[in-house]
């Protein structure tokens, strides 16, 4: 059992030695831990410092591509390099090392397909008040969006089966955090979680302040949930202009039936409640079809994930022909 620890790092020099070092190098149920460090587009020292400090595998993006791009190469490269259960954390030590084993220990134990470290946001003296309560309030949209019951859906300390990792694939160009739950539960995954602790870092690279960051996850949250639940999605958007219309229509006839038959006069809401009526059947229509983009999508990752585990496998099956010659 391969365990291999990916920390997309930017710019982390300060930090990056610390997060390396604190992985454990022995755990329980695991034959051997390596350390794979995704560089994405570094100015300063970090990749100097991560091979200074024990790292596996250094992985180096030409320019800065974004934490979610960052990801998605690192998970790569760690089913590339065999890994059977992949960690990611964060280079700026947030999530301390000595927690790795919990996670692990939860994919073991529980044959869960991806954990999530909760960091018990409310309870996280060095976060606002402001921060606890949108991280509360955006993991509980999270959870209704991906039908899972993790309390932290913004945390990025996570373990992935190997199996997760193939049928897994990042989406957003912003971060992968909320990207990867919604999909894993929209997959019927088994998405676990458990209580980890924190450590004080500085402020995140990610976004810049608290709103910033609810507006771009917000944008992931619409786009993935609508990706695999189209016709809900849009039955939910059709819904106001159908009961506005029917309101409008109850109204009119109420005039009709009280003028003996004669509708004299509300033109005007005559033209608006068939003006909704339209609006909401045409928005039906979009969702139809949006239904049958989505049959497509479930198609496209089902063959994503063939074509990756069969270059995988091919992968595997040439190093063992060099080894073997």
């Amino acid at each position: 059992m391969k365990l291999i620890v990916q920390i997309p790092a930017w710019n982390e020099e300060n930090t990056i030695a610390a997060v390396i070092r604190e992985v454990p190098r022995e755990i329980p149920g695991v034959s051997s831990v390596e350390v794979l460090v995704i560089d994405d587009g570094s100015d300063d020292r970090t990749v100097e410092i991560a091979r200074e400090s024990g790292a596996d595998h250094i992985v180096s993006l030409y320019r800065n591509r974004g934490l979610a791009s960052a990801f998605q190469v690192g998970i790569d490269s760690c089913l590339s390099a065999g890994a059977d259960i992949i960690i990611n954390t964060d280079a700026d030590n947030q999530y301390p090392g000595d927690q790795i084993p919990n996670l692990v220990a939860e994919v073991l134990n529980a044959r869960a397909d991806m954990v999530i470290g909760d960091r018990q946001v409310a309870s996280v003296e060095h976060f606002s008040l402001q921060k606890r309560i949108l991280q509360k309030l955006g993991s509980w949209v999270v959870r209704v969006a991906s039908d899972t019951s993790v309390p932290d859906a913004p945390s990025g300390f996570r373990a992935y089966t190997r199996e997760a990792a193939l049928r897994l694939f990042v989406i957003s160009d912003f971060s992968y955090t909320i990207d990867n739950l919604i999909q894993a539960g929209r997959r019927n995954l088994n998405v676990s979680h458990v209580p980890i602790r924190t450590s004080v870092t500085r402020p995140s690279k990610l976004h810049r302040g608290n709103w910033n960051f609810v507006k771009r996850q917000a944008a992931t949250i619409v786009r993935s949930y609508a990706s695999y639940e189209p016709l809900r999605t849009f039955v939910y958007l059709s819904s106001p202009f159908f009961v506005l219309s029917f309101a409008l229509w109850i109204r009119l006839i109420y005039f009709f039936v009280r003028d003996n038959f004669v509708l004299l006069g509300h033109v005007q809401s005559l033209l608006v409640a068939g003006i909704l009526l339209i609006a909401g059947i045409l928005s039906l229509m979009f969702g139809l079809l949006a239904d049958r983009i989505g049959d497509n999508r479930r198609l496209m990752d089902e063959i994503l994930h063939r074509i990756r585990k069969l270059d995988l496998e091919r992968e595997h099956s040439n190093r063992n022909d060099e080894s073997v010659s």
